[in-house]
């Protein structure tokens, strides 16, 4: 029988992204959902967590799908309901609270799974398999887009505990901490805070690793309205370089670009996920969290413009 399953918030990430890849899986079901503003046909909808984790016979699994700010408490709820738990990146407001969860879901015996989708795109795994044992030159992330296409009219992202720039930074922060073959360290940020906002809307990061004798940067930018970039360049000692483009989507060794299958980011997390349940284990990894962390810690904040919309 498929794994019953409900989720939590109705954003774009969740039409564009989880409600397709549900639809697609015969191993879930999807019986339930739970937001304030929206609705979904043909499942049970609920206004909050807590009325559906009472309501629904029978569920097994929720897929949190709503701003950081507000996972702690929901995931909370579902571990402490029996549920097993998927959560949408960033993983929560704070990293002692994705610890907290992480005990919680011991405590049941339930699975809890903190997801970084850019980690299954296709060419990371490829890439980390490639860079394994050497030592690095150089390497340079390029993260950047247009906020009101991919978050448009939501005000959470700008509010503490809503990550700015970060909400996607983190995505090639989750695949520099998994293909580079040595630990990364943050060294210094530049923060670029708008007037009106209380995150950052850009970011320029120098990181270091032990697995490299080379700078390492990242450039975050939330402004770009045209000819957006989701890069990861790499340089090796022994004069290779490794290039991840569209979000690590497709991946170019010395320039030739290699063969990429996979069935997409999200189906091949739900994949994961049940493969989780089945061996009644969890998967969490704070490594890009605290990388965050850490630039808002070390950061050095500059005032710029006002957000408009």
């Amino acid at each position: 029988m498929p794994l019953k399953l409900g989720l939590v918030g109705i954003g774009k990430i969740a039409r564009d992204q989880h409600i397709p890849a549900l639809a697609a899986d015969s191993r879930f079901e999807l019986v339930a959902c739970a937001s304030r503003h929206a609705r979904l046909d043909g499942v049970a909808n609920f206004s909050d967590i807590e009325t559906l984790l009472a309501e629904v016979e029978h569920l097994d699994a929720i897929s949190l799908c709503t701003p950081p700010q507000a996972h702690f408490e929901a995931a909370l709820a579902a571990l402490r309901a029996g549920k097993h738990v998927m959560l949408e990146k960033p993983p929560a407001a704070t990293t002692r609270q994705i610890a907290l969860l992480q005990i919680e879901a011991a405590r049941h015996g339930r699975t809890l799974f903190q997801t970084w989708h850019s980690r299954f795109a296709a060419g990371v795994d490829a890439a980390r398999e490639w860079l394994r044992g050497r030592t690095l030159s150089s390497g340079s992330i390029t993260w950047k887009e247009d906020v009101h296409h991919w978050h448009p009219g939501q005000q959470w992202i700008w509010e503490p505990g809503g990550f700015g720039v970060f909400d996607p930074g983190i995505n090639a922060f989750s695949i520099a901490t998994k293909m580079f073959p040595g630990g990364l360290f943050v060294q210094s940020a530049e923060l670029s805070v708008a007037e009106n906002t209380q995150t950052p809307i850009a970011a320029e990061i120098i990181f270091s690793s032990p697995e490299a004798d080379g700078p390492l940067t990242a450039s975050l930018d939330w402004r770009r309205t045209e000819g957006e970039e989701w890069t990861i360049t790499v340089e090796t000692m022994d004069g290779h370089d490794v290039r991840l483009e569209a979000g690590g989507s497709r991946l170019l060794i010395d320039g030739a670009a290699q063969e990429d299958e996979g069935p997409g980011e999200y189906p091949d997390i739900y994949r994961h996920f049940i493969e989780l349940i089945d061996e009644r284990s969890s998967d969490v990894d704070v490594a890009p969290f605290r990388l965050v962390a850490d630039c808002l810690l070390v950061g050095r904040t500059n005032t710029v413009e006002p957000v408009n919309g």
